[in-house]
């Protein structure tokens, strides 16, 4: 299931209008009369897909042919910008050339010749605008008529007024610090830690980074921690023998984060070793096999949360407060909320940032009632709250975030490189001539930042990530919209996609981008560089041959390849706004 965004779809031909109308010189291009028959329909048509977008993008969750209309919507969206690049494009073409014929007129007799070509170029082009304008007509009203049939309805004001509405501001932070529901069991463990029985000499603090679940690497990290030995062992079997010695009548606290039940054969052959100690273990992900496996071990479990504790963390971010004293006419409506989080902090977090920005009896009735708690996580594949936070975004917001379906979990960024792509791809408004696109796009991430949608990484307090769970949220709702890449798996690629993403290899050759021969288009083609990646090398066939086709590309990243000269492609790349060739060897 993926949920498409009809908001997001609408707003580019809201954008296009108000483009279109500005650009004196490109309805020079096209007879007036015919490009003004073509808005005039859409103007009728327009209105009547807005008003049910909303009860449409609440249907697509039940209903698969909704969520098919919205697709087709958002489609057509993006279309309509390709066109209106054609446009701009071609009015600073024009002009260029305009600018030569005259210069040339003064010069040489002959310019009536070149004056001729580009009149010609302007009629071939004439028509073949005209053709596209009535091919999206033709599908506006196909969606028109077809939303009749869906039983597409506009919602009443009153019901739309209870939709969390947030201006353009700064949201509050919160403070993350305390830790709630978790007094027994760290009580628990400082007494197994520091009773006097025993041979404790110590603890040491273990990191373990990466997407693969290497066991073999696991096990020679923590053996040369606790042993300050080089570790150089020939198999697994002798690898577990020694750690086995080492850890012989030890104490420990085992941290087990992000681990999931698909890793159970890994984790059988990790924690083998470890039931020879005097032990405690702890994971803050549920993973059933972890008790299963080291028989006798003292395991928690911390995924879940009581009610109470979970209610906590609701009112801590919804109302900044321990309780309901201030706000009791919300309490019953908070109950409710929280009983849905099922218990888990990361839901209860989310949805309190979202109700923390509009404390209003309308909203949290609206929130409590909404039909997406009712939908099942095996359904949608992701919690329902995580859904509902990311429903009640502004729409700014939500093809931000949608876009940051690109990124690969694990890796983390800085803010400024998110900034830039959002700039690039055009989600950046500005709102008035004083403001700077820049401090917009800031404004944009830390309104996400302080909804939990990004967090600070634990390794460098100026980079950031996306929890696995908002990751997934994020590539449910761009749908086939954004594409990443993983694995170097080459699924069909969607007819729709404009956006892509991928993880570099040492060596990337023509194989791996066999998905890309069919998406003419592409918007951005983007790698990433995860840590330890070093420098890379990609195949010539990509430079030469791919990139030339890719004539929508507003996006091109080649950064940390061993390339040395610049790929002659750029005649053809006419729309790009971001070029990054970073860490190349150019």
């Amino acid at each position: 299931m993926s949920i498409a965004g009809g908001e997001t779809a609408l707003s580019v031909f809201l954008e296009f209008f108000a483009k279109l109308a500005s650009y004196d010189q490109i309805l020079n291009f096209v007879t007036q009369k015919q490009v003004n028959q073509q808005l005039k329909q859409w103007q009728k048509i327009l209105p009547s897909i807005q008003a049910v977008l909303n009860d449409a993008e609440e249907k697509q969750m039940k209903d698969p042919n909704v969520k098919i209309w919205l697709t087709q919507l958002q489609n057509l969206g993006y279309d309509v910008g390709d066109v209106l690049n054609e446009f701009a494009v071609e009015a600073l073409q024009r002009k260029l050339h305009e600018d030569e014929a005259s210069t040339s007129k003064a010069k040489k007799p002959t310019a009536s010749w070149f004056t001729s070509f580009i009149n010609s170029r302007a009629f071939l082009f004439n028509k073949r605008m005209i053709s596209k304008l009535q091919d999206i007509t033709d599908e506006l009203n196909g969606l028109a008529r077809e939303k009749n049939r869906l039983g597409l309805r506009q919602i009443d004001e009153t019901a739309m007024s209870k939709r969390v509405k947030v201006s353009l501001q700064f949201m509050s932070l919160v403070d993350d610090s305390h830790v709630y529901g978790r007094e027994k069991e760290k009580a628990e463990i400082l007494d197994l830690l520091l009773c006097n029985n025993g041979n404790w000499n110590g603890a040491s603090l273990i990191h373990i980074f990466g997407d693969d679940f290497d066991v073999t690497l696991v096990m020679k990290t923590i053996l040369q921690t606790i042993s300050d030995v080089c570790c150089i062992v020939p198999s697994l079997d002798d690898l577990q023998a020694l750690l086995k010695d080492k850890l012989f009548g030890r104490r420990f606290l085992l941290v087990l984060d992000n681990v999931w039940d698909e890793n159970y054969d890994d984790l059988v052959l990790l924690l083998k070793p470890f039931s020879v100690g005097t032990k405690v273990i702890l994971t803050t992900r549920s993973c059933s096999v972890v008790s299963s496996v080291v028989r006798g071990a003292r395991a928690y479990l911390l995924q879940k949360l009581s009610h109470k504790d979970c209610l906590s963390v609701f009112t801590h971010h919804a109302l900044k407060a321990s309780d309901f004293s201030a706000h009791q006419e919300l309490e019953t409506f908070g109950e409710n909320i929280v009983k849905k989080c099922n218990g888990l902090p990361l839901a209860a977090k989310v949805i309190g940032c979202l109700l923390g920005t509009h404390v209003e009896y309308g909203v949290w009735k609206y929130v409590s009632e909404s039909e997406i708690w009712d939908l099942q996580q095996e359904q949608c594949r992701v919690i329902p709250a995580l859904l509902l936070s990311y429903h009640h975004l502004p729409l700014y917001l939500k093809r931000c975030f949608a876009y940051c379906s690109l990124l690969h979990k694990g890796y983390e960024f800085e803010k400024e490189e998110i900034i830039l792509l959002w700039k690039a791809e055009g989600f950046l408004q500005e709102v008035d001539s004083k403001s700077h696109i820049e401090d917009l796009g800031s404004r944009y991430f830390q309104d996400l930042v302080s909804r939990s949608f990004f967090h600070t990484s634990v390794r460098d307090k100026y980079r950031y990530v996306m929890h696995d769970l908002i990751n997934d949220l994020a590539q449910l709702v761009s749908g086939e919209i954004c594409l990443k890449l993983e694995d170097d798996k080459q699924p069909k690629i969607p007819k729709g996609t404009r956006h892509s993403s991928y993880v570099r290899g040492s060596y990337d050759g023509v194989e791996k981008f066999a998905v890309f021969d069919h998406m003419k288009h592409l918007r951005a083609f983007l790698p990433f560089m995860m840590p330890k990646n070093g420098t890379c090398y990609i195949t010539n066939t990509v430079l030469i041959d791919l990139l030339p086709k890719l004539r929508c590309l507003r996006v091109l990243s080649l950064k940390g390849y061993g390339i040395t000269v610049l790929p002659d492609i750029f005649e053809n790349l006419v729309q790009l706004r971001y070029l990054n060739f970073s860490h190349t060897l150019i």
